[in-house]
């Protein structure tokens, strides 16, 4: 399986507690349909050297978004407003 990059600056929803993440471009939502199981789409992805199991998420417009969650953040040194390079592999 192939290992897509994106480059993407790092964002916050606004609600209390929102999570953080980076949007993934319409071309990968399209791929992605196959390996949809209700709008979540499987995913290995990595920053850095920070490796982990995880989901494209719907944002709500037809596009999804990788969550950044606090371990990754963390151990990559990741802050909101920062453009980061992030890879990513279809889990089948």
């Amino acid at each position: 399986m192939d290992e897509f990059e994106v480059t993407e600056i790092v964002e916050i929803f606004p609600q209390k507690g929102g999570w953080t993440y980076v949007r993934v471009p319409e071309v990968y939502t399209e791929m992605s349909k196959e390996y949809a199981i209700r709008g979540l789409v499987p995913i290995s992805a990595r920053v850095g050297k920070y490796i982990w199991n995880t989901s494209l998420l719907p944002m709500g417009d037809g596009t999804h978004f990788i969550a950044l969650n606090a371990k990754v953040r963390k151990a990559e040194e990741i802050i909101v407003g920062e453009k980061i390079k992030i890879y990513f592999k279809f889990k089948v």
